[in-house]
C-alpha cells in the first residue's frame, strides 16, 4: 500500500505516481494500463477514486479507453509527460532550488550529478 499526504486529493497523487511510471516506459506506449481491480489492489483504494485517477489522465492525453479493453497508453505520452515535467520543474521548482543553492554557497562545480548506472 502506498502512502499518501494530504496536500492534494488522492486520485491526483496517484495519477501523478501513475504518470511518473509512464515517464519510465511502464507500460510502454501502445500497452494496456492495468485493470483498476488490479491498481484498486496494490494501492489499497477505492476503484471510483482508481478511476477518477484514469480519466484525469485521460483528459491529459496520456491514455484512451477503449471500451470493453480497458486503457491503453497513448503514442507519444511520455514525450508529452517529460515536457509538461520539465515545464513545470523549471517554473516551480527550480527557482526554489536555485535559491536554496544561492543562499547555503553552492555552486555548480559542489553538485555530484548521478550517472545513468547510479539511478538503477
Amino acid at each position: 500500500m502506498a502512502d499518501w499526504n494530504n496536500q492534494s486529493p488522492i486520485y491526483l497523487q496517484l495519477a501523478d505516481r501513475l504518470s511518473q511510471a509512464l515517464l519510465d516506459g511502464a507500460p510502454p506506449e501502445g500497452e494496456a494500463m492495468p485493470s483498476v481491480r488490479m491498481l484498486a489492489a496494490e494501492y489499497g483504494l477505492n476503484p471510483l477514486t482508481v478511476n477518477r485517477a484514469l480519466q484525469s489522465m485521460v483528459d491529459a492525453g496520456l491514455l484512451e479507453s477503449r471500451r470493453g479493453l480497458g486503457m491503453f497508453v497513448l503514442p507519444q505520452a511520455s514525450e508529452r509527460l517529460r515536457l509538461a515535467e520539465r515545464e513545470r520543474f523549471l517554473n516551480t521548482e527550480w527557482p526554489i532550488l536555485a535559491a536554496k543553492l544561492q543562499r547555503l554557497g553552492l555552486s555548480p562545480t559542489d553538485l555530484i550529478w548521478p550517472s545513468k548506472d547510479d539511478a538503477a
